[in-house]
């Protein structure tokens, strides 16, 4: 290895060039060759080869004998020429006969052993021992017939054992020996290949020889330093590896027991392993590799007696050497005896309870801690320990189990076997003992093995031992790596937790075991800390009925439970911390064990409802599951035992339990809050289903209510709280009121009635727990509420004498309806998300029978501001009015960009909510009633300001995190809601021409003032969607023309005065839905004229004064849509055309004029009537058209562009008079100047009117 190779293929040549020195081998060739051809020339036949390792002296008189006996043999030989050709190497030491030819050996598969490709390598292999075997088949059947005794006396002075062997045979074996210890790229495995099939087939290879010849080639001597002895020695340890698998060992005992070879060889591994470290564990396996051919016999005299071995085991826990505990391990498997040599590394007598005891793991912490000398690769004694901790028998009968998953949990109810608690309690210590307190606590290295060897436990583990592997320390630990990017361990505590998640797959029982581990030994708080997703992604993949309910029963055991949050170890003094930094940090922020509990047990009333959430089940097994749900958090957040913590309702025939320390009123109010959303979100996906299939189990409000009564009648029970007089009577009255109205929906079956009475009765149900959740604030709410369902389902059966009924229908007190708005209206301010779902509910039902003065106590709620912004938005109109505007060129340049937006906003292609926020300032007037107090009476105001009052109560509470405003803006979007469900419900109705005036004025001033963004978009989408953009509008013929003609007049003159495009803009669309909804009356021409009247105005504001905004993109969408405009305005254009002020506002005139005519010109598809009335119009004002033709040519424009629009109206014109046909009275038209304008400016565009003019003439 490492020499120059010869040309030559033959053996002989690369046998001498290996043993030569590196700085001999090119003299001696040269002798070799000079030798070589005196002797062709003297003899002329075939040449002596000669061992190059013999002397000069030596060789030169062996020649001479040769040469002689070769003259006496000469008739018997035969010609030189087919001796070469036969022999094309020199594998042989002399020219034999024709029955003494070796075969051939080509030295050129040594290069492919060295290949990486495995195919190469075995095809060489392959290749070499089918010649070698051959040469020495040969070789032994010739004997010394074929070979010369000198010559065989020559190769036997090597004395390296190999006598029987051929040359090409010893050349080989010493050849591959040197290769193994060569680092070029395959050369050790290839080699060591090779060295191994030559050895395992050719019997004449003497064991005791080789080992000998590996010492002698492969030893390393003082002077080899770092690669050359690494070399080495991995290179005798290959060796040894091929002369293990070979078999040659284990076939020389089993023919003779007394051969010293096994022990020998043993002897040589061991001690070679005891050189460097590295070399210990491939040398554990080269023995195991000898072992699995032993007999029980040989290992016990043999493997166990070799020299070496048992000081190697005794001296195993001092130095901390897991090989020779995995040796020990492996021996005793297959031997199954107990035994002195390894008595300190297992147990006497053996078993796995007395492996896996703490003394017994402790006295081992030395190998453990050591075996991470192999990183990243896990040590073989980590696996061999796992097969042992937890037998495949286990792991079996536990894939069984857990492929039925939760389905089959109540058939395994049944008490663990021995050997199931065996091994419990064998990974309890395995864990604590091993994973906690050797490699948690240590480096970061060593934590890293942990993660490696419980993933190597994980498949087999039984389910019931998940809180065992995931202890309070392993978890503290992933939190700590977890909850810094840059943590060493980042990636490897990742990868922990992602095979984790792998092995739960859709195993319920894994799955609960998991999350339930993570979170009790967090506190709760492992995806806060660790800034993942990890519990909330488990926690969202249980998919079955079983599942759901065995994790939320897991979940309701841990609220409970009496111990602490964190489960500690059994053994403290095995598992005390090491690290400084492990585990610290959470107990220090955490404060007191009760501060974790409190947040263990808030994390588990928030998850209860969430599961809940992707279950795709049908509506009896999520009501199941609902029902479960709802009593524990009614159990823990309305009720508390007076006598000890658990209670038996015989009624239920249920036990219900409460932790030991009593629930917190914090933990309570949550308990509520979730009890709340369980409700609405019950509500919100049964829809119909409970009314309709008259199945009251399934009603899950129904089901509360009388849980409910229940638990309200046992003695030993009793609220959290204390009640006030006035809170107590509502309380009892929503009760009351509860059970009338379910028989009452019960007695009416489906039906809309039904619908009402089902809503009512959850807003009542929602009630009733706010006025446990906030006590002293809903209780007149309460007492109102039950007079409005006893008023509104007047049956005998609600009815009582309590009188409340008489003072009810007394001729002072107000409408049903209104009474129930405003109640309605005073529990939003400060009611939770359910309750105002629960109050939309309700209003959805009853919203048809609302009056007009319930809507508008609605819409003063969407007007009333803290501080009116009236003045302000007068001053800011005035400051608009002060600015100068922009110059004629300006607004000409802006004309195409107002156009695109205005057209864009015609089509409808975007909601103007979107920009809202863009706006600043509010317009000069809009569509609504000046008046701030819009018409309240004594008690309107009194109403109102008890909803203000509730709302800023607790202001002063809130700690800085609501402001009045924010209150305020909170209980307009609730209105907002029930406003747009009374637009969705009634889009036709003349009220909705009210609705639209308040939020119209409210849209504008949101914007004033910096006010809420919110807000403004959501009345700008409830204007969008369900008013402008509806397909319905109001038509009704109670809907007077002079409330439709001042809308419209402010509408016209917010668009032609702001100078914001969000305004701007819906000032156009308001314009174009109140055309539409006058065009639908078909209201009679005398009475649209101050409609016309309002239009022209606006026109003459926007020819005249250069305030004016007003866009002329937005005029020819009007004259497009409402033609009938157009024409009542066409004279008023044409007049404006030529008296405008400027000429670009003339041009626009101009423009505008031309958008009338194009649409007057019939198109082939339009009939007679069509032709008639376009031409009725245009005789009807051709003489005002030639009298503009007049003026625009007589008086040219300044610019050329405007000149050139001038010329293009005149010369559609006059093609329009051609294609109808109105040439002649078009020129009879023409005064003298007109027509000689036209002559003259027109050129050949007045061609063909001139014949006309002649004959006129």
């Amino acid at each position: 290895m490492g020499r120059k190779k010869r040309n030559s293929d033959s053996v002989e040549g690369s046998l001498d060039q290996n043993d030569a020195p590196v700085d001999e081998v090119p003299q001696r060739e040269k002798k070799a060759r000079k030798e070589k051809t005196e002797e062709e020339d003297a003899g002329g036949g075939t040449p002596c080869v000669i061992p190059h390792s013999l002397k000069p002296m030596e060789k030169r008189k062996k020649r001479k004998t040769m040469i002689k006996e070769r003259n006496q043999t000469n008739s018997n030989t035969p010609e030189p020429s087919k001796v070469r050709n036969l022999i094309k190497g020199p594998d042989v030491s002399q020219a034999p006969s024709p029955s003494s030819v070796l075969p051939e050996f080509h030295v050129g598969v040594f290069r492919d052993l060295a290949s990486a490709d495995l195919s190469v390598r075995e095809s060489a292999a392959e290749a070499l021992v089918t010649e070698l075997w051959s040469v020495q088949k040969v070789y032994q059947k010739l004997g010394k017939k074929g070979s010369n005794e000198d010559e065989a006396q020559l190769e036997a002075e090597k004395d390296d054992g190999l006598k029987n062997c051929a040359p090409s045979l010893r050349y080989a074996i010493r050849r591959l020996i040197r290769g193994v210890s060569s680092s070029r790229e395959c050369a050790r495995q290839g080699f060591a290949l090779g060295l191994t099939v030559i050895v395992g087939t050719i019997p004449s290879i003497k064991v005791d020889s080789l080992m000998k010849l590996i010492v002698d080639l492969l030893e390393v001597s003082s002077s080899m330093k770092g690669q050359e002895a690494r070399d080495c020695l991995l290179g005798r340890l290959f060796a040894y590896g091929a002369l293990a698998r070979s078999g040659r060992i284990s076939d020389e005992w089993i023919s003779d027991s007394n051969t010293p070879t096994v022990k020998e060889f043993i002897g040589h591994v061991i001690s070679l392993a005891a050189k460097k470290r590295y070399l210990r564990e491939p040398a554990v396996s080269v023995v195991l590799e000898l072992v699995e051919k032993l007999p029980v016999e040989a290992l016990l005299s043999q493997v166990l007696e070799a020299p070496g071995m048992h000081d190697w085991f005794q001296s195993a826990t001092d130095i901390g050497n897991p090989d020779a505990l995995f040796l020990a391990l492996k021996i005793r498997e297959k031997i199954a005896v107990d035994s002195e040599a390894w008595s300190k590394l297992l147990p006497f007598p053996f078993s796995p309870n007395n492996l896996f005891t703490v003394d017994h793991l402790s006295s081992l912490s030395s190998c453990f801690k050591e075996s991470t000398f192999c990183q990243p690769r896990v040590h073989s004694v980590w696996p061999m320990l796992v097969n042992i901790l937890v037998p495949d028998i286990a792991s079996q009968e536990e894939d069984v189990s857990s492929g039925s998953s939760s389905n089959k949990k109540h058939k395994r109810s049944r008490r663990c076997s021995s050997s199931e608690e065996d091994i419990t309690n064998n990974i309890r210590y395995f864990c604590e003992v091993v994973i906690e307190g050797c490699l948690l606590m240590s480096s970061h290295d060593r934590k890293h093995l942990a993660f490696d060897v419980l993933l190597l436990l994980l498949p087999r583990l039984p389910t019931s031992c998940v809180h065992i592997i995931l202890s309070h320390k392993l978890v503290h630990c992933l939190m700590d790596i977890l909850s810094t990017n840059d943590s060493w361990l980042y990636k490897a505590a990742q990868f922990f937790l992602k095979e984790v998640s792998n092995w739960i797959s859709n195993d319920d029982d894994r799955r609960v075991a998991v999350v339930v581990a993570l979170q009790k030994h967090s506190s709760g708080k492992f995806d806060c800390v660790t800034r993942s997703h990890t519990v909330k992604d488990l926690v969202a993949e249980f998919k079955t009925g079983s599942g759901c309910m065995q994790f939320v029963q897991s979940l309701m055991n841990m609220f409970v439970d009496e111990g602490r949050p964190e489960d500690e170890p059994s053994d403290q003094s095995q598992t005390t911390d090491e690290n400084s930094e492990m585990g610290s940090s959470e107990d220090k922020d955490s404060g007191t064990t009760s501060g974790n509990s409190d947040f263990l047990k808030n994390w588990v009333i928030d998850s209860l409802p969430r599961v809940l959430k992707n279950l795709r089940l049908d509506f009896e097994a999520k009501s199941w599951v609902q029902k479960e749900i709802m009593k524990f958090l009614a159990v823990q957040g309305l009720f508390s035992a007076s006598l000890g913590t658990e209670v038996t309702s015989f009624e239920l025939q249920e036990k219900f339990k409460w932790p030991q320390i009593a629930t917190s009123t914090a933990l309570c109010k949550m308990c509520i809050e979730q009890l709340q959303l369980l409700l609405a979100d019950a509500q919100r996906g049964e829809g119909s289903q409970a009314v309709s299939s008259g199945l009251e189990s399934n009603d899950l409000g129904s089901y509360f209510m009388r849980f409910l009564g229940t638990l309200c009648n046992i003695p030993s029970v009793s609220l959290f709280r204390p009640l006030s007089n006035e809170d107590e009577k509502a309380f009892k009255k929503l009760q009351a009121m509860d059970t009338r109205l379910s028989r009452e929906e019960w007695n009416n079956g489906p039906g809309a009635d039904a619908n009402k009475v089902h809503a009512l009765r959850y807003l009542l149900i929602q009630l009733l727990l706010q006025v446990l959740l906030r006590p002293g604030e809903f209780s007149e709410a309460a007492s109102e509420l039950v007079i409005c369902c006893k008023k509104a389902f007047a049956a005998p059966a609600l009815l009582d004498s309590s009188g409340e009924e008489d003072e009810f229908d007394d001729n002072g007190m107000p409408e049903l309806m209104d009474v129930l708005v405003d109640t309605l209206l005073s529990l939003l301010p400060q009611s939770s998300g359910p309750m105002c779902f629960a109050v939309e509910q309700v209003f959805r039902f009853f919203c048809d029978d609302i009056t007009d003065a319930g809507l508008l106590q609605m819409l003063r709620v969407i007007k009333k501001d803290l501080k009116p912004a009236r003045h302000q938005a007068m001053d800011n109109v005035a400051d608009d009015d002060d600015e100068d505007l922009l110059g004629i060129e300006e607004a000409e340049d802006e004309t195409d960009e107002a156009d695109a937006a205005e057209t864009g906003d015609s089509d409808d292609h975007a909601d103007d909510s979107e920009e809202m926020p863009r706006v600043e300032q509010k317009v000069e007037e809009h569509p609504a009633s000046d008046d701030s107090d819009g018409g309240m009476d004594d008690d309107a105001m009194f109403r109102m300001d008890s909803y203000l009052a509730q709302m800023f109560k607790e202001r002063k509470n809130s700690m800085g995190s609501e402001t009045a405003h924010s209150q305020l803006v909170l209980f307009k979007l609730r209105v907002l809601s029930l406003l747009e469900i009374y637009l969705h419900r009634n889009p036709g109705k003349p009220q909705v021409l009210t609705i639209f005036s308040y939020l119209a004025q409210a849209f504008v001033n949101s914007h004033v003032a910096e006010g809420s963004k919110q807000l403004g978009q959501r009345i700008g989408a409830i204007l969008q969607r369900k008013i402008l953009k509806a397909k319905e509008y109001p038509k009704d013929k109670e809907i007077q023309l002079s409330t439709l003609e001042s809308m419209l007049e402010k509408s016209l003159k917010s668009a032609s005065r702001t100078r914001h495009k969000l305004v701007a803009s819906f000032a156009q669309n308001s314009t174009f839905w109140i055309l539409k909804i006058i065009q639908a009356r078909n209201f009679p021409k005398p009475e649209l004229q101050k409609v016309l009247e309002i239009f022209q105005h606006i026109l003459v504001d926007y020819f005249d004064s250069k305030k004016c905004r007003l866009k002329s993109g937005f005029v020819k969408e009007v004259f497009r849509r409402y033609p009938w405009v157009a024409h009542e305005l066409f004279r008023f254009l044409l007049e404006k055309c030529g008296s405008a002020k400027s000429e670009y506002r003339r041009v626009e005139a101009l423009d505008l004029v031309n958008r009338v005519l194009k649409s007057c010109i019939p198109g082939k598809g339009d009939g007679d009537k069509e032709r008639a009335s376009a031409l009725k119009f245009w005789k009807a004002h051709l003489s005002s058209l030639c009298d503009l033709i007049q003026r625009l040519l007589s008086k040219q424009l300044e610019k050329q562009s405007r000149r050139a629009e001038v010329r293009r109206f005149c010369s559609r014109t006059l093609d329009a008079v051609l294609l109808l046909k109105l040439d002649k009275p078009f020129v009879e038209a023409l005064k003298p100047d007109a027509y000689a304008a036209c002559e003259s400016q027109l050129g050949d565009l007045f061609l063909p009117f001139k014949k006309l003019g002649k004959q006129k003439g």
